[in-house]
């Protein structure tokens, strides 16, 4: 089938040269924030802090609903002026009044074209339907949906084959009612599945080491999708591994698979090809190192140490205690056609094994293929106890901001102010039928030098996760050929498209 290209016009201006300043830059906008959002609580929110970024009026821009702990969860509605106007937010919508809130992931369930939430508590998980002007309505027992009573601490989603409705990963933490834990005491997972239009019954994963991240993805493009599942050594102590479940099967995959035993204090999951070959590195972030998986055609193989991703103590300070790593995004903040590296840092809480002053990551990537740390230089290395975030072009003019939630300190938002970017591209796509935003499709953009690939998921991330157009910078071309392999298969043909443009690929 031919896809019909639309041009939603956002911005039209052509983007300066390529920066030779060397480094990105930043503004903080928090204080343009209508409210002070801080993500509270005691020892059940010590992980969580999330932020679900997507569009739910229409307009475009990127709304922001950002978990708050013992604190309400708040729905911020983008109410910047104009494209590249300076970010500013409102407090709009209609939202229910949810304590306990750990994190939130936006995806359009039912199909009727505006995005709903899935909700994860300390106690009941909550779906929100979406609808008009940013309202949302507590769906859980309309969908038939099992909320459960257990700590929810991460979330994916895909759709499996024809199904109407999509198929929902939640990981739990510790069980909280286990009188001999909390060590050793870890939870099970949890799968939703479709029975019409409605979920049926969930079906237990076990066993379960504490999840902190999870992501439905066909990362090495094996035809299928396989759900990666990120786990806390911290109370599993021993026994347990990062794990990858057979979604058809409901195994679990091990060494023969090509799936390797690793063991870490997994928090947070981010998956892009780094390479160029189609298939996507994996990014685990811990306490310590971040693993920095190299996809092959045989498995994996970790990112040699010269790569400049393991990130594993603070960069700025006197604190030569390893770090700790929450959440994790690939996103090219520059649009030089290469993607960098936010890591959200902070302690647990008063952690002594590890450092206190542990300022967020911005690794940006060199035309070799190694990371340099710019957040000092950007201005986004504050040393608050970071959770969640999200990069996304809040603001509309092709650079992408930066959306940081912090345990017991206010919500940060940076706009990216990094003169002379390279050119970009924003990418969104639409096709019939439930899945209406093409969850599983790859898309593909080509210049004269380089080949990106995004697969559209819904997960990862830590608590965080994002509903978006897909980003490609395109440091000095002024146009990129894309195609779009489609969740069932059906690949459309190469279009020229012109950058600095979002377009919208329908399939027709």
């Amino acid at each position: 089938m031919r896809p019909a290209i639309a041009l939603l016009a956002l911005l039209a201006a052509g983007a300066p040269a390529l920066s030779e300043t060397g480094h990105p830059v930043f503004v903080d906008r928090s204080g343009a924030m209508p409210v002070e959002h801080v993500y509270d609580g005691g020892w059940e929110h010590f992980v969580g802090g999330g932020v679900a970024v997507f569009d739910c009026n229409g307009d475009t821009l990127p709304d922001m609903f950002v978990a708050g702990g013992e604190n309400p969860a708040r729905l911020f509605v983008n109410a910047t002026a104009e494209p590249g106007a300076a970010i500013g937010f409102e407090a709009g919508g209609a939202v229910p009044r949810l304590t306990g809130v750990t994190g939130a992931y936006p995806l359009d369930i039912d199909g009727d074209g505006h995005m709903d939430l899935v909700v994860l508590r300390v106690g009941p998980n909550v779906l929100l339907r979406g609808g008009p002007g940013c309202a949302f309505t507590d769906a859980t027992e309309t969908w038939s949906f099992s909320p459960g009573e257990a700590w929810s601490t991460s979330f994916s989603a895909t759709w499996e084959g024809d199904a109407a409705w999509p198929t929902l990963a939640i990981g739990n933490y510790v069980d909280r009612n286990d009188p001999d834990g909390p060590f050793e005491a870890c939870d099970t997972n949890e799968l939703h599945r479709p029975a019409s239009r409605r979920f049926a019954p969930p079906v237990t994963l076990d066993p379960g080491f504490c999840a902190l991240s999870m992501l439905i993805s066909d990362e090495r493009r094996l035809g299928k999708p396989y759900l990666r599942i990120s786990n806390d050594r911290h109370y599993y102590v021993r026994g347990g591994a990062e794990q990858k479940l057979d979604l058809e099967t409901l195994l679990f995959l091990d060494e023969d698979d090509g799936w390797p035993e690793v063991s870490l204090w997994g928090m947070g999951i981010a998956a892009r090809d780094l390479t160029g070959d189609g298939r996507a590195e994996v990014m685990s972030t811990s306490m310590g190192d971040q693993l920095l998986q190299i996809a092959t055609e045989d498995g994996y193989e970790p990112a040699p140490y010269a790569m400049g991703t393991y990130a594993q103590r603070p960069f700025i300070g006197d604190d030569g205690r390893p770090s700790t790593g929450w959440h994790a995004q690939f996103g090219d903040v520059n649009n030089d056609g290469r993607d960098d590296l936010f890591i959200a840092k902070g302690n647990v809480d008063q952690m002594p094994s590890n450092a206190i002053h542990d300022p967020n990551n911005l690794l940006v990537q060199q035309p070799d293929g190694t990371f340099t740390e710019t957040g000092h230089l950007a201005g986004i290395a504050t040393t608050h106890r970071a959770r969640g975030g999200a990069l996304a072009d809040l603001n509309a003019d092709g650079r992408l901001d930066l959306v940081v939630v912090n345990r017991r300190a206010p919500l940060e938002v940076y706009e990216n102010a990094t003169p002379g970017t390279g050119n970009w591209l924003s990418i969104a796509l639409r096709q019939e039928g439930s899945n209406i935003n093409a969850v599983g499709a790859f898309v593909e953009s080509r210049t004269k030098d380089r080949l990106m690939t995004r697969e559209i998921t819904v997960g990862g991330g830590h608590a965080s996760g994002t509903a978006l157009p897909q980003h490609f910078g395109l440091g000095d071309a002024d146009e990129a050929e894309v195609r779009v392999i489609w969740p069932d298969g059906a690949v459309s043909p190469w279009r020229t498209l012109t950058a600095n443009r979002a377009w919208l690929i329908e399939r027709d």
